[in-house]
C-alpha cells in the first residue's frame, strides 16, 4: 500500500522542510484587500507583514471544497493508493470538518486525522504520520494513533497588538482599548481545541516569562511522567526582526537545556489573527515512531 502524507500549512511546515517523496504541502488562503492569496505560492510573511502595516484588510480562510479536491486528485494521480490528510484543529476552524465530509466520496481513500493541533504540534503529527507510514502502518491506522495523541501537547502565544484579535471577535473593542491603554498583553493558550485566556500580564517581557512558566508547570504536571528524551519544546512568532525571533528562542533554550529548542515563522493564516511580533511557545511528547 503506497501511502501519502499531506497536511496544510497551518502547520508550520514549510516547502524547503520536505525532503522526502510521499509528503505534500496544502497551502492556506489569505485574503489581503479582497484579493486571495496562497501561502507559500503568491505571499511571504515579510508581504503579510508589509500589508499589515499599510492597515490593509486582511483575513484568512478555509480552503474551498474544489482547492482541496484537486489537491488530493493531484496527489491520487501520482500512484498513491491512499492519503493521511491531517489539517488544522476542528476546534479552530471548521476545514476538517469540511474535509471529512469531502472524504467521504473517496472511499476510504482519503483518511483526514483530526488531532486537535496547529503549528509546531500539527508539523510534529505530519512527520510523524510519514514515518509510521515508513513502518507499514495503514491509513486507518495512522489516523487511530495520532487522534489517540491528540492531547499531548500544549502551546502559548501571546499577541504584541490588540488589533488583529479585535478585528476577529476574539476581543470587544473596548476590551481591546482597555489593554492597550494599560499595556496589558494576552497569554492565551491551545490545549487541543479552543484558544482561550490563560493569563494577562503588564508587557511583553512579563508575558514571555508566563509563557515560560506555563510551558514549565505542563512539564512538571502534565508531561510529568516523559522522560525528557521524549519531550519537545518549540519556540514561534511573527516577529519582523529575526534577532527578535533568535532572542525569543535562546531565552526558552535557557529554560529547558535537555531538549534543543528551535523556532518556527508562524505561518501567514495564524499570523492574520495574532498579527506582528507575537511569540509563542509550545510543549508536546514526542510521536513513538
Amino acid at each position: 500500500m503506497k501511502i501519502a502524507i499531506a497536511t496544510d500549512t497551518n502547520s508550520s511546515v514549510t516547502r524547503e522542510m520536505i525532503r522526502e517523496d510521499g509528503l505534500y504541502l496544502l497551502p492556506m488562503p489569505v485574503i489581503v484587500d479582497e484579493k486571495v492569496y496562497y501561502e507559500g505560492v503568491d505571499i511571504t510573511s515579510s508581504q503579510l507583514y508589509a500589508a499589515m502595516k499599510a492597515h490593509k484588510n486582511i483575513s484568512s480562510s478555509q480552503p474551498s471544497p474544489g482547492q482541496l479536491m484537486d489537491f488530493w486528485n493531484g496527489i491520487l494521480k501520482k500512484g498513491y493508493d491512499e492519503i493521511v490528510y491531517i489539517p488544522m484543529s476542528s476546534g479552530l476552524s471548521a476545514s476538517c470538518n469540511n474535509a471529512m465530509l469531502l472524504a467521504e466520496d473517496y472511499n476510504g481513500r482519503v483518511q483526514v486525522v483530526d488531532n486537535h493541533r496547529i503549528s509546531v504540534t500539527q508539523g510534529e503529527s505530519f512527520f510523524a504520520a510519514r514515518k509510521l507510514a515508513d513502518q507499514g502502518a495503514s491509513s486507518q491506522e495512522i489516523k487511530q494513533y495520532l487522534e489517540e495523541r491528540a492531547y499531548e501537547a500544549s502551546i502559548y502565544i501571546t499577541v504584541d497588538s490588540m488589533e488583529y484579535l479585535k478585528k476577529g471577535g476574539r476581543v470587544t473593542p473596548a476590551a481591546a482599548a482597555f489593554a492597550t491603554v494599560l499595556n496589558l498583553k494576552p497569554v492565551l493558550t491551545i490545549q487541543g481545541d479552543k484558544l482561550d485566556t490563560f493569563a494577562k500580564a503588564r508587557g511583553m517581557r512579563l508575558a514571555e516569562t508566563e509563557m515560560i512558566q506555563a510551558v514549565k508547570q505542563d512539564r512538571a504536571a502534565r508531561f510529568g511522567a516523559v522522560p525528557d528524551g521524549r519531550l519537545q519544546v518549540e519556540t514561534a512568532g511573527t516577529f519582523e526582526d529575526p534577532e527578535q525571533a533568535e532572542r525569543w528562542r535562546s531565552l526558552v533554550q535557557a529554560e529547558f537545556p535537555f531538549v534543543t529548542v528551535s523556532y518556527a515563522e508562524l505561518p501567514c493564516s495564524i499570523a492574520c489573527h495574532v498579527g506582528m511580533n507575537s511569540a509563542g511557545a509550545g510543549i508536546m511528547v514526542k510521536e513513538d515512531r
